[in-house]
């Protein structure tokens, strides 16, 4: 199970641009603090998976585009690339993440009656974060800004109203499962600042022998 500073490691092993970063931090961080709040309610959690599976969550977007991961359905190629690098524990928390997956009712039924408290909090931290810690009604204007109802080659693509009413309400389920083992509201979910020492030192642990001899 990577730690924070392997997980930081693994993320920039992406050469990942900024804003992929900022999302990354964010649903880390969130995810990080809603499991200390769980843990120190008395629920058992792993910290360290929900960590790592939440900063590494969106990692096949960042992949190359001859990566065999990218032919997958967005999470289930994060999930193959940090299996293929040895990382399979974290596999179940990156692929039930997306919000995408909740526009099946069936799929989402299936993955709430089996998903792992780690899986819930990632799941629900991609939905309060976008580039920041947000509301959830704030994330969801942003992914209808972004995929519209347009055409495309005479077919319709995007969420419709009922869609979008029907995923909203799916999530709304898991944001009140999550907060309350928090014990919190949904207007009081914070951020627990651990990855900027992470990224910091996977960055010095990098560090080529030129770097080292520069600063003699």
């Amino acid at each position: 199970m990577p730690g924070r500073m392997d997980a930081a490691a693994l993320l920039l092993s992406l050469d990942p641009p900024p804003w992929f970063v900022r999302h990354s931090r964010a649903v880390a961080e969130v995810a990080g603090w809603l499991a200390a709040r769980i843990e120190g309610r008395g629920t058992p959690v792993d910290r360290r998976l929900v960590e790592s599976a939440a900063l590494l969550h969106d990692a096949d977007k960042a992949l190359p585009p001859d990566d065999p991961a990218r032919s997958l359905a967005h999470g289930d190629g994060s999930a193959a690339w940090l299996t293929r690098l040895g990382h399979p524990e974290l596999a179940r928390a990156v692929a039930g993440h997306p919000v995408t997956r909740l526009l099946d009712g069936e799929r989402d039924k299936q993955w709430a009656a089996f998903a792992s408290r780690e899986e819930r909090i990632v799941a629900y931290a991609d939905k309060r974060a976008g580039q920041r810690l947000e509301s959830m009604d704030a994330r969801f204007a942003s992914w209808r800004r972004r995929y519209p109802r347009v055409d495309v080659d005479g077919r319709e693509v995007g969420w419709d109203d009922s869609e979008l009413r029907a995923v909203r309400s799916r999530a709304q389920r898991l944001e009140v499962d999550v907060c309350r083992a928090a014990g919190v509201a949904p207007g009081d979910v914070r951020r627990l600042a651990w990855t900027g020492p992470a990224l910091r030192a996977a960055r010095d642990q990098v560090r080529t022998p030129a770097d080292t001899d520069d600063q003699r």
